[in-house]
C-alpha cells in the first residue's frame, strides 16, 4: 500500500475537502472519524487511504469519484458489507486492504463486490471473524490473486474446497486462527511460494510435499513430528521455520531441496540413537500412525539414517536452541557443509564433535552458551580450525579450559564470551608461585579479537598481558570480585582501542585504576561496586555512558559538568548512592547541561535526617535547613582565620618576650624566703 509514497517524499502535503492530506497520486483520510467515503477528493487519486475510521458500509455509489484507483485501504473501520456494485468504476484495483473490521456479518453481498475486480492482485481480509466457509465464498472468483491475507480470523479446519480456484497465488497468510487440520488445501495452489501458518493449532505435518514453495512457517503450533513425502522430486524449500512447537525428533526432510534456514529452537527435540545411559538404540526403528477417517497407515522410519538421507548440503543456517538435545550424532554436522550459523544454546549438551580441519570451514557463528559442556576437544595438528569463525559463544558451561591454541586458527573471530565458566586468562598473574597453566585460555596475538566477555569467570588478577596483541574494544569484567586485584598493566594493552568497558561488582576502589590511559573509552560500567569518591581520572574522557548505581557515593564533584566529560556525557547512571542532600551542586549542574540523560533519575535519592528525598524535589523545610547549616559552616570558615591569626600572633609574641617574662617573674618572685 505504500507503492508510490516514497517518489512524494519532497511534495508538499495538501489539506483536501473532509480534512484529508493529498500528495500527487495519494489521498490519505486516516483518523478523520468518517462514516462515509468523501466524493469530492478529485478523481486522479490512485491510491486511497481510509483506515481508522467508522465507515460500515462501502454503497454503490460510494467510490463513483475514484476511476484511477488502484490501492484502497480501509482496515480498522466497522466495515460490514460492501455492495456488489461498490466497485464497478473502480475496476483496476490492485490492492485492497479490508483488515480489522465486520465483513463476516455480510460476506456473500461482499464477496459479489470482490467478483467484480478483475484485476486485484493483493487482498487482506485478516481480522473479520471469518470461518473457512467464508473465506471459501468470498475468494471463489478471484483468480488473479498473487498474494492474500486471512490471518487473525476464526479458521478451524481447511480442504481442498477453500482455494480451489486461487491459481495465480504466490503468498498465503494464515497466522493467529484456530486452525488444527488441513485435508489437501493447497494442492491446487501450483505456483504458492510463501505460506504461512503460524500460531495455529497443528499436531503435525504428515507426507508434506508442496515442491514449489520456497517459504514454510508454521512455529507456534503443537506440532510433534515433521514428515516429508518420499520423492526424488527437487524441493524448491528455502526456509523451514518449525519454531515454538512441539518436536520431539529431528524433522524428516526432503531428500532433495534447496533449503538454507532451519528454525528448530524452543521445541522438545532430542536425538536417540545413545541415551544418556550409554544404550545404543541405532538399529531400532519409530512407526508414525496416520489416521484419515477409516484409514490408518502406518509409516516406519529409521529416524538416523533419515536424517543421513536429508539434504543439507545447502544449508546456510541452523538454529536448534532451546531444546532437549544432549549430544550430536555422529557425522551430523559434516553433512552441512555450507553453514554459516549454528545456534545450540540452552540446551543438555555435554559434549560437543571434536574441532577439525574441514569441519564447519563455512561457519560464521557458533552458540553453544548454556549447556553443560565440560570441555571442547580439537584434533592435534589439525591446521585451521573454524577459520570463518566470527562469533563464539561459550557461556554459563562448565568450561575450564580451551584446546591449546585454538584461537591461533580462528583467523577471523572477532567476538568471544567467555562469561559464566570457571577459566583463567594466560599468562597467570604473578606471585601465583606457579608456571603458565596448560589450561590457561590464550588469546594473546588474536589481532582480530574486538569483543570479549569474561563476566562472572572469578578471575583471580590480570597480571601480566593476558590482552596483549589484540585490538578489544568491548571488554566485560563484570562480577568478578578479585579481578583487579592484581598491577593493572593489562590497561597497556588496550589503552588504544578500548572502547566499552563494565566493571561492575568488581571491589573497585577510586584509586584501583587510572582512567586517564584509556583516551579511546566511550561507555564506561563502574555499578555495584565500593566508590566512596569520584574517580578524578574520569574527567579527562569522553565518555558517551557513565554508570555509577550501588556504589558509596555522598556526592559528585560539580566538576563532572565541565569538560571535555560533561560537553561528551550523553546519557548517566546515578542511583543507589547515599548522595548527601545539602551538597547537591554537583546534581544542579548534570541538569543544566544540554543533551544529557539521567536514565534512572526517577531512582535517584539524597539522604537528609534519616529520609530519602528527590534531589530535583527538596522540601522547604530540608533548603532551609542545609542552608542553616552552610551559614554556620560560613561562620566557622571566616572566623577560623583570624582565630589562627590570633594563635600566631600571641606565639610570636610569647616566643619574643619570653626571656624578659622569665627575668621579671624571677626577679619578683626569685627572692630567698626565710626558713
Amino acid at each position: 500500500l505504500a507503492a508510490g509514497w516514497g517518489s512524494g517524499a519532497a511534495t508538499t502535503w495538501a489539506t483536501s475537502p473532509g480534512g484529508c492530506e493529498a500528495v500527487q497520486s495519494t489521498v490519505d483520510c486516516t483518523g478523520r472519524w468518517l462514516s462515509s467515503v468523501p466524493g469530492n477528493l478529485g478523481g486522479d487519486a490512485e491510491e486511497l487511504l481510509l483506515d481508522d475510521n467508522t465507515i460500515q458500509v462501502l454503497g454503490n455509489d460510494s467510490l463513483l469519484s475514484y476511476r484511477q484507483l488502484r490501492c484502497l485501504s480501509v482496515t480498522k473501520n466497522r466495515l460490514e458489507l460492501i455492495e456488489p456494485g461498490a466497485f464497478r468504476s473502480s475496476q483496476g484495483l490492485h490492492v485492497l486492504s479490508l483488515a480489522n473490521n465486520l465483513l463476516f456479518t455480510h460476506y456473500s453481498l461482499t464477496a459479489a463486490a470482490l467478483s467484480t475486480l478483475p484485476a486485484l492482485r493483493t487482498l487482506d481480509l485478516a481480522g473479520n471473524l471469518l470461518t473457512d466457509d467464508m473465506v471459501s465464498v468470498l475468494v471463489w472468483n478471484l483468480s488473479s490473486l498473487k498474494s492474500l491475507s486471512v490471518a487473525g480470523n476464526v479458521i478451524m479446519r481447511l480442504d481442498s474446497s477453500v482455494f480451489v480456484n486461487l491459481t495465480q497465488l504466490l503468498e498465503l497468510n494464515l497466522e493467529k486462527n484456530y486452525i488444527f487440520e488441513i485435508d489437501q488445501a493447497f494442492e491446487g495452489l501450483q505456483k504458492l511460494q510463501k505460506l504461512n501458518i503460524a500460531y495455529n493449532y497443528l499436531p503435525c505435518v504428515a507426507e508434506f510435499g508442496l515442491t514449489q514453495l520456497r517459504v514454510l512457517n508454521v512455529s507456534y503450533n503443537v506440532i510433534e513430528w515433521f514428515l516429508a513425502l518420499e520423492t526424488d522430486d527437487l524441493f524448491e524449500l528455502e526456509v523451514l521455520d518449525l519454531s515454538h512447537n512441539h518436536l520431539l525428533f529431528f524433522p524428516v526432510l526432503p531428500q532433495r531441496s534447496k533449503l538454507r534456514s532451519l528454525l528448530l529452537n524452543h521445541n522438545e527435540m532430542s536425538f536417540y540413537q545413545v541415551l544418556p545411559n550409554g544404550t545404543s538404540l541405532a538399529n531400532v526403528t519409530v512407526q508414525f500412525l496416520l489416521v484419515d477417517g477409516n484409514t490408518t497407515n502406518i509409516t516406519t522410519v529409521s529416524l538416523w539414517d533419515e536424517i543421513c538421507q536429508s539434504n543439507l548440503s545447502s544449508l546456510r543456517l541452523l538454529d536448534m536452541s532451546q531444546n532437549q538435545i544432549w549430544y550430536l550424532p555422529e557425522g551430523f554436522l559434516a553433512q552441512m557443509p555450507s553453514l554459516t550459523h549454528l545456534k545450540l544454546n540452552q540446551n543438555c549438551l555435554k559434549m560437543f564433535p571434536s574441532l577439525e580441519r574441514g569441519l564447519l570451514d563455512a561457519l560464521v557463528e557458533l552458540d553453544l552458551s548454556q549447556n553443560q559442556l565440560a570441555e571442547l576437544r580439537a584434533e592435534a595438528g589439525a591446521g585451521d580450525i573454524l577459520p570463518n569463525l566470527q562469533l563464539f559463544n561459550l557461556s554459563s558451561n562448565r568450561l575450564r579450559e580451551l584446546p591449546p591454541g585454538v584461537f591461533s586458527h580462528t583467523r577471523k573471530i572477532t567476538t568471544l564470551d567467555l562469561s559464566h565458566n570457571q577459566v583463567t586468562l594466560c599468562p597467570q598473574p604473578a606471585g601465583t608461585g606457579q608456571a603458565e597453566s596448560p589450561t590457561c585460555v590464550d588469546i594473546r596475538g588474536v589481532k582480530t579479537l574486538t569483543h570479549l566477555s569474561l563476566a562472572s569467570c572469578d578471575l583471580q588478577g590480570l597480571g601480566g598481558h593476558p590482552f596483549q596483541g589484540t585490538s578489544l574494544t568491548h571488554l566485560d569484567l563484570s562480577d568478578n570480585p578479585q579481578a583487579l586485584s592484581g598491577d593493572p598493566e593489562w590497561l597497556q594493552d588496550v589503552a588504544l582501542t578500548l572502547q566499552v568497558l563494565s566493571l561492575r561488582n568488581t571491589s573497585l576502589s577510586s584509586t584501583s585504576v587510572d582512567f586517564s590511559t584509556l583516551p579511546s573509552l566511550e561507555r564506561l560500567d563502574l555499578s555495584e561496586n565500593s566508590l566512596a569518591t569520584f574517580p578524578t581520572s574520569l574527567g579527562t574522557l569522553k565518555l558517551h555512558s557513565l554508570d555509577l548505581r550501588d556504589n558509596l557515593l555522598a556526592a559528585l564533584p560539580v566538576a563532572v559538568a565541565w569538560p571535555p566529560l560533561g560537553r561528551s556525557l550523553r546519557e548517566v547512571y546515578l542511583s543507589h548512592n547515599p548522595y548527601n542532600c545539602c551538597t547537591l551542586g554537583w546534581w544542579d549542574a548534570l541538569q543544566r547541561l544540554e543533551g544529557l540523560r539521567v536514565l534512572d533519575g526517577q531512582e535517584v535519592t539524597c539522604s537528609h535526617a534519616a529520609r530519602a528525598l528527590r534531589p530535583g524535589a527538596l522540601p522547604e523545610p530540608v533548603v532551609r535547613s542545609c542552608q542553616e547549616v552552610d551559614v554556620v559552616l560560613l561562620y566557622l570558615v571566616l572566623a577560623l582565620p583570624t582565630c589562627l591569626t590570633l594563635l600566631v600572633a600571641f606565639a610570636v609574641v610569647f616566643l619574643t618576650l619570653k626571656e624578659k617574662l622569665l627575668q621579671m617573674v624571677k626577679s619578683r618572685c626569685g627572692g630567698s624566703s626565710p626558713y
